[in-house]
């Protein structure tokens, strides 16, 4: 997906809020936007989701499949938390079952399973901000856009937020975000854009191949003889032999959840038998 000379105005006559911006994304990339507050950084991400159009410009590439986290969330739709997300799930192409087996997944990920049958006009502004985003990660988009999702989550549920950006990432996606905390998956970004005046200041490629700082989490496991582990695990872990038949996984500890819920789901299941912080530096010591 790339933009070519986009702008944005407001109105049909109003002043420019962006112009002439040119991006590509390229998939399995966390891009941050930064800039200072009314520089058209939610603009910017409103036309990325395709929630408004280029008054220029073109978008080309196709379009990914894109969920999309407004500043505000519209809490007085007329649904419950758990009906709105079955129906974004439907309107996302999942069968009924599977929107609410998704929902009632991420509203227990995010601590709001109690609420799955209170109204959303009804609901806490944290609890409605868990809805808002619950309803962008349940259809595993291929383009996911957070316009300061993480704003008024508890701590909890931002650090899941976190865990779900690293494994959507993992799993190819492309994530752009806004957030007013600088350090927000400061260790994991491959792209920063800045937006000033009406266009893009700057654009930081990304790092250098190699490790990124971080913590890092030690998994040791165990599975069915001869059964290999399962292919395509999220955080893409480095693996060790443990020595008595079992295997020694060291991940980013962004994806230590995702990587978890992979083996104990896997089929047939892996046990998980020992849990720690890895050195910063991996090494193979015991």
């Amino acid at each position: 997906m790339r933009l070519r000379g986009v702008g944005r105005r407001y109105g049909l006559t109003g002043p420019w809020v962006l112009r002439g911006v040119d991006l590509g994304l390229p998939a399995r990339s966390l891009v941050r936007v930064e800039g200072a507050n009314g520089t058209g950084k939610s603009t910017l991400l409103r036309l990325l989701a395709g929630i408004d159009a280029p008054t220029e410009g073109r978008i080309t590439g196709g379009r990914p499949r894109t969920a999309y986290v407004p500043e505000r969330f519209p809490a007085a739709l007329p649904f419950t938390a758990a009906g709105y997300l079955v129906h974004l799930g439907r309107i996302h192409g999942l069968r009924r079952t599977e929107a609410a087996a998704r929902a009632e997944e991420w509203m227990t990920r995010f601590g709001a399973a109690e609420h799955a049958g209170t109204p959303l006009a009804e609901l806490s502004k944290g609890t409605s901000q868990k809805v808002a985003v619950a309803q962008a990660l349940l259809a595993e988009p291929e383009l996911l856009v957070l316009d300061e999702a993480w704003t008024g989550l508890d701590a909890a549920a931002r650090d899941e937020l976190d865990r779900a950006v690293a494994a959507r990432v993992a799993a190819g996606s492309t994530v752009v975000f806004v957030d007013h905390d600088a350090r927000r998956l400061a260790g994991a970004i491959d792209t920063a854009l800045r937006v000033e005046g009406t266009g893009l200041a700057g654009v930081l490629p990304a790092p250098p191949p190699g490790p990124r700082p971080g913590p890092r989490v030690r998994i040791e496991v165990t599975g069915p003889p001869g059964t290999p582990l399962p292919a395509g695990l999220p955080g893409a872990p480095e693996r060790t032999s443990s020595g008595d038949g079992g295997m020694r996984l060291t991940v980013d500890a962004a994806h230590s959840d995702t990587l978890l819920n992979a083996l104990l789901t896997a089929r047939p299941p892996w046990h998980i038998s020992h849990l720690s912080t890895a050195p910063d530096k991996p090494d193979e010591a015991a």
